[in-house]
């Protein structure tokens, strides 16, 4: 029996149908929930030996480690911790891309009470001071790799809070750090007691908000039962299966697909240890270590699909999804016709988890829909008011948490750390207000129009930026596209399109009006780019999203000279 079902009493494949799954899916949590005490030390004592991570490095190293192994690891890593003076409720940063030891490590903060904050390699000196200081953190634990323990040791001097530095996979840079290798090493097996209350914050993660510093999000012990529906369900993991989902332990998106869940579901977790994405080494990789399930990015996929899908080995893919980003419609047709599987979207935010879904059996994907809110999210489209509005027309994304309705979906964020006023006033009256829009079709599906600071206002339209990018996606001249407006005297905004050109391209006149006649003809005309801007590059958040609001900052500066 898959772990999950301890805590939902049911098999996922017992929901006969939809209406089934929303009215019947119920979670029952532990009042003291922990888990690592309740699922991976049970996980352990029923299957010690099972596989539960599989681990290759960039240069094709692996290693393999059961569910046993883990548990013994974990142990092992929170005595570290408790011995370099954590305690419950410490804030501990890890920096660790995606080496073996953040399984064991998180697993160890868990099981003695300090707070992981997981933070992303690409970190620079001042996004370092700022985290350092703005949640106090106490201890970093890193890599030796990608320059960050240099990007430290420029911030260590403004960060006062931090007490211990610990780097592993190579000798120390100086005698202020600790080798955790050598320590973990050393570390006992003593087991450690249950500490926590399961309010407590166990997580504490940057979100990439498009203004302003990143906002602090933390979760309670509860959260990873929040991706039971993103790994059993959504994920569709099997048991005695393996999972992949690309992503960075530096962002909450490894934790809805490379531990938690996955686990639950008897799933063993591969992850790839690479410097820089390719897509003929992910390619390969499905095929060698016949992975059953898939997450990756639409941006990845476009990737994938652009070479020849038939040259591999991928028939023991069962299941593929997709999330962080809208999903164009054309990856999803050359997926399908390459591989015989749908792509199957699901998204969520930082604050929560997986809160809309496509992903059962009975649950066909829309093209470009994000599918249904997931069991346990009651999930409205209001207007500025908080209100419902009728299906067909956009709104904010709203969740409902009212008591009466059931209360906060279990994995749904507890607030911003050291801000109650921007809790309060994104979350009031048993609304939580995402800043995504969206609408309702007429039979449930929702489909995303873009950030609420994103819409675009031309001559009394509404545009969505991803409406516009989905389109010019599929022109072969266009890598990367980010679609803003700009002041205009007679409309309000004007659509511009900031476009990556593919190779063998060139911007021109010519092609400005190859792009906007091909906009017209694939999706409503008004919505066609009337400024096309050639770059080399968009400007990004630190985890790959493009930060639109910095074309528009430019814009609205040229604007005004």
């Amino acid at each position: 029996m898959p772990m999950y079902e301890k805590f939902t009493g049911r098999h996922r494949d017992d929901f006969a149908t939809l209406e089934d799954l929303e009215r019947n899916y119920k979670l029952t949590v532990p009042g003291n929930f922990n888990f690592v005490f309740d699922c991976l030390d049970v996980m352990a004592a029923e299957t010690p030996d099972a596989l539960a991570l599989l681990w290759i490095s960039g240069e094709g190293e692996e290693k393999r480690f059961s569910y046993e192994d883990i548990r013994r690891l974990s142990v092992k890593a929170a005595n570290f911790f408790l011995a370099q003076g954590m305690r419950r409720g410490d804030m501990v940063m890890l920096t660790m891309s995606r080496d073996w030891r953040y399984w064991p490590v998180l697993m160890g903060l868990h099981r003695m009470g300090a707070v992981a904050v997981p933070a992303t390699i690409q970190l620079t000196k001042k996004d370092i001071e700022y985290r350092m200081n703005a949640a106090s953190i106490k201890m970093l634990l890193t890599t030796p790799r990608f320059g960050v323990v240099q990007a430290m040791e420029e911030a260590l001097p403004e960060c006062p809070t931090v007490e211990k530095l610990a780097v592993f996979g190579g000798g120390t840079p100086n005698e202020r750090w600790i080798d955790f290798d050598a320590e973990l090493e050393r570390a006992p097996e003593t087991p450690v007691e249950r500490g926590n209350l399961k309010s407590d914050m166990m997580l504490m993660a940057f979100s990439s908000g498009t203004t302003g510093y990143p906002k602090m999000v933390w979760h309670d012990y509860t959260y990873p039962l929040g991706h039971v529906i993103t790994g059993c369900f959504w994920h569709r993991c099997e048991e005695g299966g393996l999972h992949f989902t690309i992503s960075d332990t530096g962002w909450l998106k490894s934790l809805w697909g490379k531990m938690y869940s996955q686990w639950l579901a008897g799933s063993a977790v591969f992850t790839y240890d690479f410097d820089r994405f390719s897509a003929p080494d992910i390619l390969e990789k499905l095929e060698k270590y016949r992975v059953t399930t898939f997450c990756a990015p639409p941006t990845m996929y476009r990737f994938l699909i652009q070479e020849d899908l038939k040259k591999y080995d991928l028939s023991a893919l069962r299941h593929c999804a997709t999330a962080g980003e809208a999903l164009n419609p054309e990856v999803y047709k050359v997926w399908l016709a390459g591989t015989g599987l749908k792509l199957f979207e699901g998204f969520g935010q930082t604050e929560t988890t997986l809160s809309c879904w496509t992903g059962y059996p009975w649950m066909q994907p829309r093209l470009g829909s994000m599918g249904l809110p997931s069991p346990g999210y009651r999930m409205i489209i209001a207007d500025e008011d908080g209100s419902e509005v009728a299906p067909g027309v956009t709104g904010e994304i709203c969740i409902r948490t009212d008591e009466a309705g059931g209360g906060k979906p279990f994995g749904m964020f507890s607030g911003y750390y050291r801000d109650e006023e921007m809790t309060r006033r994104i979350w009031h009256d048993d609304l939580y207000h995402t800043g995504d829009t969206a609408y309702r079709d007429e039979i449930g599906f929702l489909w995303y129009i873009g950030r609420t600071d994103d819409v675009i206002k031309s001559s009394g339209y509404r545009i969505g930026p991803f409406e516009v990018e989905s389109v010019m996606l599929e022109h072969p001249a266009v890598t990367e596209c980010a679609v803003t407006g700009v002041p205009d005297p007679q409309r309000g905004f004007a659509v511009k399109a900031t476009v990556v050109l593919s190779q063998g391209f060139q911007g021109s006149a010519l092609l400005t009006k190859e792009l906007q006649d091909y906009v017209k003809k694939n999706t409503a005309p008004y919505k066609y780019p009337r400024i096309v801007e050639y770059v080399d590059a968009l400007p990004k958040t630190v985890n790959g999203k493009i930060r639109r609001s910095e074309i528009r900052a430019k814009d609205m500066e040229k604007a005004k000279s």
